[in-house]
């Protein structure tokens, strides 16, 4: 049995899900404010984990790929009830927002064509681009640096990497996870080198293994199957950082989606409580209906489910390993740079006008100056005055 499963917990299986269903009902506000709620219900309020648990699943959380919130919510149920309790705490918590996600989708496409559909999305749409491009700016200084020129010069490669993928990203439209992972290698090479450096069969298995799978004729919902396991199992970051893959699989690789569809999904999303990652069953719906949403929503959510579930036993000694925290923090800068180019194509399809610039900016300035102030607030307000400027 794992040393961090502890004995005789204060609190039932069963409890602890009922906690997790209700946070997957109502936590809005993004993963750091579903972090925040759990530090706050689970450690400060219950007592039901210790703060020392919490921390380790935090920094388990931050090291693997897939969304933050999901996978801590994940750790806590491995810490007194093992794999059971990671299993349906995780299921707990994203069922909730995957049912709402699923129902929006049944609206939309049911009303999607009409005037008034197209006059909320109209504004929400705007609303989303100013919403990603703060995130994407408090994502740049968290985990490269503030923009100040000794830090730009002690991480003068990340910098590098973030701006590359920037480029690539603007410029292609597309998102390569293998350029991800090699300058995520290169960084771990120059700041970490491991022993096993030294036997590059392994890395070259890896690289044309993936390679090789990519190129198998699944089917329709195979294809879909394949492409959300690869955007939960290489996506480090914010629930928002899968926005690039997912733009460049979905609309430019694979045509399922139109952009306009696109920015809408990433809009439910914002709508809806729970992980923002959730907008993959609202993909996954408008692609091949209820079968899709199921299947995106197990292919994204299972990798994380599995880099949190196996290594936890072992983490202590993980967390130490220079070169894997190497190895993140060179994905980490080239994901969020991809976020940033990914917002520059969409923004270039979804601000048409002046009204949908000003939103834009109001988000924004609205984001940074007024606190009470949440993105479902938002983009309430958004939707209104999309209908305002459009039908009236």
């Amino acid at each position: 049995m794992s040393e961090i499963i502890k004995n005789q917990p204060n609190y039932t299986l069963l409890d602890l899900i009922k906690y997790f269903l209700k946070l997957g009902t109502t936590g809005f506000g993004g993963p750091v404010a579903l972090v925040g709620y759990m530090h706050r219900d689970l450690v400060e309020g219950k007592k039901w984990i210790n703060d020392s648990d919490f921390k380790e699943g935090l920094a388990l959380s931050q090291l693997a790929p897939g969304p933050l919130a999901a996978q801590l919510g994940i750790y806590i149920g491995f810490v007194h009830y093992g794999v059971l309790g990671a299993t349906l705490s995780g299921l707990a918590f994203v069922l909730p927002s995957f049912i709402m996600v699923v129902l929006l989708g049944i609206t939309y496409q049911a009303f999607g064509g009409l005037p008034w559909m197209q006059a909320i999305f109209y504004g929400i749409s705007a609303a989303v681009i100013g919403i990603i491009v703060l995130s994407s700016y408090k994502l740049t200084v968290k985990s490269i640096s503030k923009f100040e020129i000794p830090a730009i010069k002690n991480n003068w490669l990340l910098w590098l990497f973030y701006v590359s993928a920037i480029i690539i990203t603007a410029v292609t439209q597309n998102e390569e996870l293998l350029l991800f992972v090699a300058l995520g290698f290169i960084y771990m090479v120059v700041k970490a080198p491991p022993q096993w450096i030294k036997r590059p069969k392994v890395a070259s298995f890896f690289l044309l293994s993936t390679v090789g799978l990519s190129g198998i004729d699944l089917g329709k919902l195979g294809d879909l199957a394949w492409f959300f396991i690869k955007a939960g199992a290489f996506v480090f970051g914010s629930g928002l950082a899968i926005v690039p893959f997912l733009h460049a699989g979905v609309v430019n690789e694979h045509g399922w989606l139109t952009e306009n569809q696109f920015v809408d999904a990433v809009a439910v999303a914002m709508i809806t409580p729970g992980p923002v990652v959730i907008t993959v069953g609202f993909i996954g719906y408008l692609v091949a209906g209820f079968k899709g949403a199921s299947i995106a929503a197990l292919a994204t959510f299972f990798p994380c489910y599995l880099f949190t579930v196996i290594p936890a036993p072992y983490f202590k000694k993980i967390s130490q390993n220079k070169s894997i925290k190497a190895f993140v923090d060179g994905i980490t800068a080239a994901v969020i740079g991809a976020l940033v180019g990914a917002v520059i194509v969409i923004a270039s399809r979804s601000i048409v006008d002046i009204p949908t610039a000003l939103i834009a900016v109001g988000t924004v300035l609205t984001l940074i100056y007024v606190k009470k102030i949440q993105e479902p607030h938002i983009i309430g307000i958004a939707a209104v005055l999309g209908v305002l400027i459009k039908l009236l």
